[in-house]
């Protein structure tokens, strides 16, 4: 996996201050995309042991609130393996902060159903994500005043009480 930016300060993609990897690698070509550059799998850097321990360096301020994981695309399948690496490392050094995952892929029609014909990394990060922010980026739908979002149809999934309640309930 490569990835194209890791933000240690961002408070952009999530509630508080967070720190943010950007993924590379995105197969969705949302038209109007604020991070085309990143579609391709080899833009950026090559995530390695050092990257890992930088970001869990990153994370331990106490005014740290959590982890963002964006695109490209961190739930492709040539990402999800890195990528859970990363969420169960996080769990077990910081199990307080919360961890969002921005997917163009949608929980029900994509995820859910992986999770459940048993793909295990799916499955696996399924159970350690705090909030999912789903669904393509449409440009006809964009809509600058939404938190933590670029278009109407995305959302924010509370995943861990969705996954409770066997269906889609919305972050608050």
């Amino acid at each position: 996996m490569n990835y194209a930016a890791i933000k240690k300060t961002d408070v952009a993609n999530g509630p508080g201050v967070r720190v943010s990897l950007f993924v590379s690698g995105c197969t969705h070509g949302c038209k109007g995309c604020f991070n085309s550059e990143a579609w391709d799998f080899g833009y950026g850097n090559p995530y390695t042991v050092q990257t890992e321990t930088e970001i869990l360096k990153a994370l331990a301020p106490d005014y740290i609130r959590g982890l963002s994981l964006l695109g490209g695309e961190p739930l492709d399948p040539r990402n999800r393996k890195e990528v859970l690496s990363l969420v169960e490392k996080v769990r077990l050094s910081y199990p307080k902060k919360d961890i969002w995952c921005y997917t163009g892929y949608d929980y029900e029609k994509d995820l859910l159903p992986l999770a459940q014909q048993g793909e295990k990394t799916v499955s696996s990060l399924l159970q350690l994500i705090d909030v999912l922010v789903d669904g393509e980026f449409v440009e006809e739908l964009k809509n600058l005043k939404l938190p933590f979002r670029g278009s109407e149809n995305q959302r924010l999934i509370d995943v861990q009480e969705s996954l409770r309640q066997k269906k889609v309930v919305l972050a608050k």
